[in-house]
């Protein structure tokens, strides 16, 4: 059997730039923006819209699945916080298990970000069309029709709202990363002001009868909605994909990273407990909008719903930025690598960002947003994201016994206690979604597996195309290869 094709952490920062001006992008993001970028793309859809969702499985016990869901995260941040601190590249857990584990495994962990990021991206959009709605409907009395409003299999024609915040976001994005960061600071914090707002007003309401019977469905509901609020979290590793545009990667992405997780799971929540507590749990169960509906009727007004429907729309527009802002990038690694087309890697030398690749993505997760019913593949989404953590958490396992002098400018604490708990903590949410779901996902991987030894084995720049001892067996970079200038594109 042939020896896996690893790429080194070195190869692959001398291969991005990634300690100099990554591979054609420029320096541009400091802490702060990191931070806004990654709390851009984790608060959106997940709590304005999926907070029903969660509590119609979980009940006021809801809040105890946000705890778990972060538990979950919060061990593979760490995971994700070393191997970002030590390989700086656009890749993110691409790249890490490229380094790690193999160039097969790195296939079809892009493969399943593809999943994750493109099912991520359409869900949102789509979720902002809903609150679109609302806020038209809070300003105007008026709201578009649902044949321009929803997908056939919602009973419309057409999601237009979602087409036209995905085009949006993705004019910013070809603009530039200094104009994307700014965009997304920005929308990160009318987000928190506006969650902020609603935590007053329906604790103003509070009641404790509310909160009882606490976990109606018993540790299965709890278990049930941990997988449902597990979705609210997706997208604190894109913080990694700007690993090529930090101004200082090492030492700010692993800060950005802990920081996020902490700042979001405080507002998660805060959030649930101020929305049940306000009206209690059967009233947020299953509504459309809910934070909108709670908060029209604690005031008995809908200038209040208004209000946090802008909010909404604003989070919720700023996922969908950020999250295929992460699409971007990590494209931008597979296709330097020869595993999917050149054309996603290739960098605008006006704009600085991958313009082709960007509209690209784009049109593609524009069109099932506008036509298609995402519920079906939403589990498929979340065992994805799910396996990717878990291999991110083996990946850091093998490169402390392969690389054990690897430059960490943070490291796992509790070493090995926090990567062996972050896959324990994956794979039971793997398990709660279901058998059906693994079925999918034992199909999803064979097809990412036929289209790895189709294309993307043949095409890899490790399939003898090397210049001659440049990589070995291992993996390994020589002091040649190391000292090379990459490749402007």
């Amino acid at each position: 059997m042939p020896a896996p094709r690893i790429k080194s952490p070195r190869l692959l920062v001398a291969e991005s730039g990634a300690d100099r001006e990554g591979h054609g992008l420029k320096r541009t993001m400091g802490l702060f923006q990191l931070i806004c970028f990654g709390v851009g793309a984790i608060v959106g859809t997940g709590i304005f819209v999926g907070l029903s969702d969660s509590v119609a499985q979980a009940g006021p016990a809801v809040v105890v699945s946000f705890v778990l869901a972060a538990l979950t995260c919060v061990f593979t941040a760490f995971s994700f916080a070393e191997l970002g601190g030590a390989i700086p590249v656009s890749g993110s857990s691409y790249s890490f298990a490229y380094a790690g584990l193999g160039e097969s495994t790195a296939f079809l962990v892009g493969w399943c970000l593809l999943l994750e990021y493109g099912v991520s991206i359409s869900a949102v959009a789509v979720g902002w069309s809903q609150y679109v709605n609302e806020l038209l409907h809070s300003l105007t009395g008026l709201q578009l029709p649902a044949a321009l409003s929803a997908g056939p299999g919602d009973g419309g024609v057409i999601n237009l709202p979602a087409v036209i915040v995905i085009a949006m976001a993705s004019a910013l994005l070809v603009r530039g990363v200094r104009e994307s960061a700014r965009a997304t600071a920005a929308m990160a914090a009318v987000k928190l002001a506006i969650l902020l707002a609603f935590c007053a007003i329906g604790y103003s309401a509070f009641k404790d009868g509310n909160l009882t019977p606490f976990s109606p469905a018993g540790l299965g509901g709890i278990g049930a909605g941990t997988t449902a609020a597990f979705f609210s979290y997706i997208g604190f590793d894109a913080i990694t994909t700007a690993g090529e545009e930090a101004k200082n990667p090492r030492r700010h992405i692993p800060v950005a990273i802990m920081v996020c997780m902490g700042i979001v799971t405080l507002l998660y929540c805060a959030v649930a407990l101020a929305a049940i507590g306000a009206i209690g749990g059967d009233q947020v169960a299953g509504r459309p909008a809910a934070l909108s509906y709670v908060v029209n009727e604690v005031t008995g007004s809908a200038v209040g719903g208004g209000v946090i429907a802008f909010g909404a729309v604003v989070a919720i527009a700023s996922v969908v930025l950020a999250v295929m802002y992460g699409q971007t990038r990590i494209l931008m690694s597979m296709s330097r690598d020869g595993l999917i087309p050149r054309v996603f890697e290739k960098v605008s030398p006006r704009t600085s960002t991958p313009v082709a690749g960007t509209l690209i993505v784009a049109v593609v997760f524009a069109l099932p947003a506008a036509f298609a019913s995402l519920d079906a593949v939403m589990n498929l989404c979340t065992i994805g994201t799910l396996a990717i953590m878990a291999v991110v958490n083996v990946t850091v396992l093998a490169l402390r016994r392969r690389e054990p002098g690897l430059d960490r400018s943070f490291r796992v604490p509790l070493y090995p206690v926090a990567p062996l708990l972050g896959i324990g903590f994956c794979l039971y949410l793997m398990w709660e979604t279901g058998w059906h779901t693994w079925i999918q996902f034992a199909v999803f991987l064979a097809a990412g597996l036929a289209v790895y030894v189709l294309y993307g084995r043949r095409h890899s720049t490790l399939a003898g195309t090397a210049p001659a001892g440049e990589v070995t067996p291992a993996g390994e970079v020589t002091p040649a290869a190391a000292e090379r200038e990459p490749q402007a594109v």
